[in-house]
């Protein structure tokens, strides 16, 4: 692993600072296909300090503390006890959905081979989602369609 020099990582805070309404975050997504959509976001915003502190620790990968099963679990409970309509229904592994995390020196996207045929829409929609001023995608096998840690999902 690479260590930033000072001047990169006061040119990255920098960058971080600039945000008006909302600073970058970490966090989780689903994408609807049909609609083009992130949906079933969560996320929490990472400031400056909050990297210093994690990288004084010793800390370099930052993420976020819920898991997509989880989230996945609790809206499908909340829409049958409400009798409502949910996107939220069936296997979590079978939607797309991804992961954003910090790691080292920069953001990191955690997604499946799904994602290469939509790279520009997807990109537009996590820039504006989780304000990003920049990012890289990392394609994993647990993020493909079908992948993760299902079993127990209600249908």
């Amino acid at each position: 692993m690479t260590q930033l020099t000072e001047s990169e990582h006061n040119t990255q805070m920098e960058d971080m600072l600039r945000f008006d309404e909302q600073m970058p975050c970490i966090g989780i997504f689903w994408y609807d296909p049909e609609e083009h959509s992130l949906f079933g976001v969560h996320k929490k915003e990472i400031t400056p300090q909050i990297v210093e502190d994690a990288a004084e620790k010793g800390i370099p990968f930052i993420n976020y503390p819920k898991l997509h099963r989880q989230i996945w679990a609790k809206e499908y409970f909340k829409a049958q006890a409400q009798h409502t309509e949910t996107k939220f229904k069936g296997d979590y592994t079978q939607v797309p959905r991804g992961r954003v995390a910090w790691n080292i020196d920069k953001f990191i996207v955690l997604v499946g081979h799904w994602a290469e045929p939509i790279l520009d829409e997807l990109t537009e929609l996590i820039e504006q989602e989780f304000s990003l001023p920049y990012f890289e995608f990392i394609y994993d096998e647990h993020w493909d369609l079908g992948h993760g840690w299902s079993g127990d999902m209600p249908k």
